[in-house]
């Protein structure tokens, strides 16, 4: 067997690995399941796509898989408001119908309509 029918037996035999399906969309506003804070969803990774150095500074018992979306928020908690790399696991649905109060909400959306946020229409692709 040459090198090329090798490669190609090694690669059709490689399943390709499902990927999850992001469950939020950029403009709803989530929940942390864990933790007191909630956001609007402004980008959204398919997969991990931050620093190895930021996923190891998680706690091990707190460490998600890396193979999930992974959501960008403006996110608010009852001191500050900042912006937030969460994985999909960690995140649920708010049912509040309140306002994210962040300041780069307006660079990024044009209103709240009491469920989820209009995303600018420059910012769509």
């Amino acid at each position: 067997m040459s090198h090329v029918e090798r490669f190609t037996a090694m690669n059709s035999a490689t399943p390709a690995l499902p990927m999850a399906k992001a469950r939020f969309g950029i403009g709803d506003v989530v929940r942390h399941r864990l933790f007191d804070f909630r956001g609007v969803v402004f980008d959204v990774d398919p997969v991990f796509a931050n620093s190895e150095e930021w996923y190891q500074a998680i706690p091990e018992d707190l460490r998600p898989s890396k193979d999930q979306p992974f959501y960008h928020l403006l996110a608010e908690n009852a001191e500050q408001s900042y912006i937030a790399y969460v994985s999909q696991q960690n995140l649920m649905q708010d049912e509040s119908d309140e306002p994210i109060d962040h300041p780069a909400i307006e660079a990024y959306f044009n209103g709240f309509d009491g469920s989820r946020y209009q995303l600018r229409p420059e910012h769509r692709h």
